[in-house]
């Protein structure tokens, strides 16, 4: 059993660490390509793997099924293009920090208990940590994206929580990453960035889509197979202190005392209310197609 728990755990520490190393390297893409070729380069592939993996039965589903894919799709296109336009102007760290205040502050509003309040402030906090109120070198517009993909990533998770209702999570997920595609690749068409890749462009937008869609999705699944719901979603309220490592040894780029204290806010205040949510069984509120 406990060597179990340790399979378990380090799954989905190897899943965090997948995800963010994939955001470091498809960073790297952006001088060569920019945000909106690398997302449709990602996403398109991940369709791809996911499709592989999941075999999903296409020619099965519903109206309404396609109906909420669609939707669901269309947040995960949304959500991902938003951030990469957020990190290519500020650190992948205070990305994710920013972005990770949705899905934390929908569990907020989810939440009837008082004590949420706390963890809502401290996060809060969290964020006018990172708030640049002097010229401290953060790219406003960049928050801002931060602050907008977060948004749509709470946006995804109440319309995956409804497709999931539905219809088996796999095949939603496969499914959605196709709608996905079929939206972001006409738009990086018309920024004609993605018209120039090479071999090399391409391996590298391969071992992101592996490192961001495949590797995660398996992770995940080994680890939610093993874990209390609540355990997996402590771990994964560390995502962003991961992001802000990933960052600094993929990036170089180095956060400040402030910012650092910032990203502990953040992560502390997930790990707070995931604690003390009333039920052990809820969907993980930080879950995130990257």
């Amino acid at each position: 059993m406990i060597r179990n728990t340790k399979f378990a755990v380090t799954a989905a520490i190897l899943s965090m660490i997948c995800v963010q190393g994939g955001a470091s390297f498809a960073k790297q893409l952006f001088p060569a390509i920019g945000p909106i070729a690398t997302t449709a380069l990602r996403i398109g592939l991940s369709a791809i793997i996911l499709y592989l993996i999941t075999r999903p039965k296409l020619y099965t589903f519903t109206k309404q099924q396609w109906l909420y894919c669609s939707a669901y799709g269309l947040g995960i296109a949304v959500m991902n293009l938003i951030f990469y336009m957020a990190i290519q102007r500020i650190p992948l760290g205070l990305g994710v920090t920013i972005e990770f205040v949705g899905p934390l502050f929908l569990a907020f509003a989810l939440s009837r208990k008082l004590l949420d309040v706390v963890w809502a402030a401290l996060a809060c906090a969290g964020i006018l940590l990172i708030v640049p109120w002097q010229s401290n070198g953060v790219d406003p517009l960049g928050l801002l994206f931060a602050l907008l993909a977060g948004t749509f990533w709470a946006v995804y998770i109440l319309m995956g929580s409804k497709v999931s209702r539905i219809m088996e999570g796999r095949q939603a997920v496969s499914a959605g990453m196709i709608i996905a595609t079929l939206f972001i690749l006409p738009i990086a068409l018309w920024d004609g960035a993605i018209l120039h890749l090479n071999l090399s462009l391409f391996g590298k937008g391969l071992l992101v889509a592996i490192l961001s869609s495949a590797l995660p999705f398996s992770l995940d699944m080994m680890a939610l197979g093993k874990l209390p719901t609540k355990t997996f979603s402590i771990l994964t309220s560390l995502q962003p202190a991961f992001a802000a490592l990933s960052g600094l040894v993929f990036l170089h780029e180095v956060l400040t005392v402030t910012q650092w204290l910032s990203v502990a806010c953040v992560v502390l205040a997930s790990i707070g209310t995931t604690v003390f949510s009333k039920r052990d069984g809820q969907t993980p509120k930080n879950q995130e197609v990257q």
